[in-house]
């Protein structure tokens, strides 16, 4: 069923509104043949308006969209070899879940025993043979949602193209349906990009994580990178799971920079792959939660670590992990996520103050 060579280009992508208004601006991206890509940011960001220019909703105010090498841009999207599964599932509510499926094919004059026989491939990849001969109506929400799937799927394309798909459901059916599209990509070997706001189902589901803020790319790449390395402060601070800390660059040591503000006395944080580092800078740097540990005042200093004296504001419960907001350290939030059991040998309470800690190597410098 996979149709090959479902690579995308966007070369100089410009999408403007009103002359001024630029909901895409200058968008440079590749996105490789047979790739999960999800396009995560807030609304108004653009990401939506990059879906639609791919499909053939839009065209670009300027630049090129390309798909298995061709420029797609003036073309219809059924000359596109795109599918789109919508937000809202566009279900038609009188026809069962294999004419629903097959509608597409029926538009394009496929024979009636051909339809269903598509149709009925089509139906058990995403599991749904019981539910065959019943109407949108009768499904549920996840169910209507794989009858969404497969009637994209089933006109072969290169590219499909899924707008917020999980939005709609609740978190333990989202969880199920992130399962669900993850197995559909890898067996239908096709191109998925798939729109959200949600930052862990962009983390959990995709192998290429593309965010963006205000029409424009703050960063790509593979989604363990983009969490565990953000390059800056909007794409830790919007990814979460990271601290981010400011201060201001004291000296330098090698390949660390020391780094102080009112909480912080020498913090040695590693330069990595920022560039133009000198004493009086102000640099951001950003610690995992994860990687943050809380000690009692009294334990013993360890050189390899930094090391901030706070205090327990608040604490979450998260089942394998505990959740400890810390005092801000220079208006920046500071939190820690703590396993469980290490947490309860020993438990702070709120008020109390602690040593929040890390490994120096765990921290990363931020452009």
């Amino acid at each position: 069923m996979a149709v090959t060579n479902g690579s995308i280009e966007l070369a100089g992508v410009v999408k403007s509104y009103d002359g001024d208004t630029r909901a895409v601006d200058g968008v440079n991206l590749k996105i490789p043949d047979g790739a999960y890509c999800c396009f995560l940011g807030p609304s108004g960001c653009g990401k939506t308006t990059i879906l639609r220019m791919i499909a053939g909703h839009e065209d670009p105010t300027d630049g090129e969209v390309i798909i298995g090498g061709e420029n797609v841009v003036g073309l219809a999207p059924s000359e596109r070899r795109t599918a789109m599964m919508f937000q809202s599932y566009a279900l038609f509510p009188h026809l069962s879940v294999r004419d629903n499926i097959a509608f597409a094919l029926r538009v394009r004059g496929m024979s009636s025993a051909e339809r269903r026989k598509a149709a009925d491939e089509m139906i058990e990849k995403v599991r749904l043979t019981e539910l065959a001969d019943r109407l949108p109506g009768q499904l549920s929400g996840g169910q209507q949602q794989r009858v969404a799937l497969a009637r994209a799927a089933i006109t072969s394309p290169k590219v499909l193209l899924l707008d917020e798909p999980l939005s709609a459901l609740d978190e333990q059916l989202r969880v199920q349906m992130r399962q669900e599209l993850s197995r559909m990509q890898r067996e239908l070997g096709i191109t998925f990009i798939h729109v959200t706001h949600t930052q862990m189902e962009a983390i959990a589901i995709a192998d290429m994580v593309v965010v963006m803020e205000k029409g424009r790319i703050k960063q790509a790449g593979p989604a363990r990178d983009v969490y565990d390395q953000p390059q800056d402060r909007y794409v830790a601070e919007f990814l979460g799971g990271q601290n981010v800390l400011r201060g201001k660059v004291e000296k330098i040591e090698g390949d660390r920079a020391i780094v102080v503000a009112p909480e912080l006395r020498d913090v040695a944080v590693p330069v990595g792959h920022r560039r133009g580092l000198s004493p009086g800078i102000e640099v951001d740097f950003a610690v995992r939660r994860d990687d943050i540990e809380l000690a009692r005042p009294e334990r013993e200093k360890d050189p390899d670590h930094a090391a901030v004296a706070t205090r327990v504001r608040a604490i979450e419960y998260q089942g394998n992990f505990v959740k400890v907001l810390l005092d801000d350290i220079g208006g920046d939030e500071l939190v820690a996520y703590v396993p469980d059991r290490i947490f309860y040998r020993d438990p702070f309470a709120i008020g109390d103050v602690v040593m929040a800690g890390w490994r120096t190597e765990k921290a990363r410098m931020l452009a």
